[in-house]
């Protein structure tokens, strides 16, 4: 009879301790996640949100992007192919928004809002001004909503830029220059205020 009792105390400790084991370990669980979620609050952006401007004479010029980071990818001709459009950043297209006529590779670019796409290549890129700013990425581009079409040469370097950067530079009073920088490339183009 007493091993009989000793046997049923053994097995509700065991059993016990089983129990207080798993609610340790939910405890745990629970406490890590509740320790995690501002972890996640403070995580850095990927890809910020940010803009490029500039005052050059009375015109105002305003780039509006998303900034990717290059996080150890090889971007052109990797994460994006070459000879496909691209939105130019992360997320929404990017635009451009000027408050004068611009001339741009002897072409007119009216004053105006334009989402901002390029098709990358090793050789030249296409820059191309289009009429729907407002996209995400490029899920509603159409090559009959573009306004300016030209060709530029990509500068490499060595030195990785780690943040899609966009610039206005003013040049005189009446021109200036507009570039973006990614990964190995920056590509750049000049333009005048009509």
């Amino acid at each position: 009879m007493k091993y009989k009792i000793l046997i049923i105390l053994l097995v509700v400790a065991v059993s016990g301790c089983k129990n207080e084991e798993k609610n340790n370990t939910k405890i745990e669980t629970e406490h890590n996640h509740t320790q995690s979620e501002p972890k996640s609050e403070n995580k850095k952006t990927l890809s910020p949100h940010t803009s490029a401007m500039a005052m050059i004479g009375d015109a105002h010029i305003h780039i509006d992007y998303s900034s990717p980071g290059v996080r150890d990818r090889i971007i052109f001709g990797g994460l994006l192919a070459y000879d496909q459009v691209w939105q130019a950043g992360a997320h929404m297209a990017t635009w451009l928004e000027t408050n004068k006529d611009l001339e741009i590779d002897g072409k007119e670019l009216k004053a105006g809002k334009y989402g901002f796409f390029v098709i990358p290549n090793q050789e030249e890129w296409t820059i191309i001004f289009n009429r729907n700013w407002n996209q995400h990425g490029k899920d509603d581009y159409t090559e009959n909503d573009d306004v300016l079409r030209f060709k530029v040469t990509p500068k490499t370097s060595e030195d990785i830029k780690e943040h899609l950067e966009y610039k206005v530079n003013k040049t005189t009073e009446t021109s200036g220059t507009i570039s973006m920088s990614w990964e190995k490339v920056t590509i750049e183009f000049p333009f005048e205020i009509k």
